[in-house]
């Protein structure tokens, strides 16, 4: 696929105004990086324990140094994207539509191509009837139900603005994907016709373009499998390897991507608004 060997990666020339570009220029690390092998991420919270594990929230153990590597990564994902002539030539709805639907794989992609592993901890946010309860506690007994119909009404809101923590099942689908990825040991090529596979999606309702964009998917599958015939010829099963890995993208979910590796850094910043001033920013 011609227009994804034309990609560059590279993170220069950002944007001053970019607020991603302020993160990653301020942001200082404070504390060194303890690597450990990924057998210990694989026990333990990630062990084959009781399933009512897998539903506790985790945050990162070193949010500064793994968030960091994630908004690198997040501004080169991008910059991959702008650079495919490709995506290029779809009306901007279509491309603003792909971006925020797919910006979430194709950042896990990015962190396998860059072996950016990292460690979480288990944590306790209080639910919405803790905090209910709490709220109503404080404000005394003789609270009126219009009032506590407010309360509740905040509560959601508030929950809305800041999303519950991923669950450690959640981060378990992300820790195996990047587990075969690096079993596979995908090459540079191999993980841009990947993302193209991912990008463009003509599964995605509203597109304008469905026709060209299915077109575009089935060339970055094809150019695929001639690359892995042609590279990998001993080895006959590597291109349905990759498919099938790709497929464990479906189970990330872009919510709790943005709380454990963006929320720690941006705040309150609303995550879709922060990819398109990046996307329309000169990184």
């Amino acid at each position: 696929m011609a227009c994804l060997d034309k990609c560059h990666c590279s993170v220069d020339n950002r944007k001053h105004g970019s607020i991603l570009y302020h993160i990653l220029k301020n942001e200082e690390e404070k504390e060194s990086h303890n690597s450990k092998s990924r057998k210990d991420d694989q026990t333990g919270l990630y062990g084959q324990g009781c399933s009512c594990g897998s539903q506790k929230r985790v945050s990162l153990k070193n949010p500064q140094v793994t968030c960091k590597a994630a908004s690198a990564v997040l501004v080169k994902t991008l910059r991959f994207v702008k650079n495919v002539p490709c995506f290029q030539e779809l009306p901007i709805d279509d491309q603003l539509a792909l971006v925020r639907s797919y910006w979430a794989p194709l950042l896990v992609l990015g962190l396998a191509q860059d072996k950016v592993n990292f460690e979480t901890v288990e944590t306790s946010e209080p639910s919405m009837l803790q905090r209910i309860l709490t709220n109503r506690q404080e404000g005394g007994r003789k609270q009126s139900q219009e009032n506590q119909e407010a309360l509740i009404g905040s509560n959601q809101q508030q929950q809305q603005k800041f999303p519950q923590l991923p669950s450690a099942a959640e981060i378990r689908w992300i820790k195996e994907f990047l587990d075969k990825c690096w079993s596979l040991d995908i090459s540079t090529k191999e993980y841009a016709y990947l993302k193209g596979i991912v990008l463009f999606n003509p599964d995605l309702p509203g597109l304008h373009c469905v026709q060209y964009i299915q077109g575009l998917q089935r060339e970055a599958e094809q150019a695929l499998n001639e690359h892995v015939k042609m590279i990998h010829r001993w080895d006959q099963t590597r291109f349905t390897k990759l498919i099938i890995v790709l497929s464990l993208l479906r189970s990330i979910n872009a919510n709790s991507i943005a709380e454990l590796f963006f929320r720690p850094i941006i705040g309150s910043v609303n995550m879709e608004d922060m990819l398109l001033e990046m996307l329309g920013a000169k990184i």
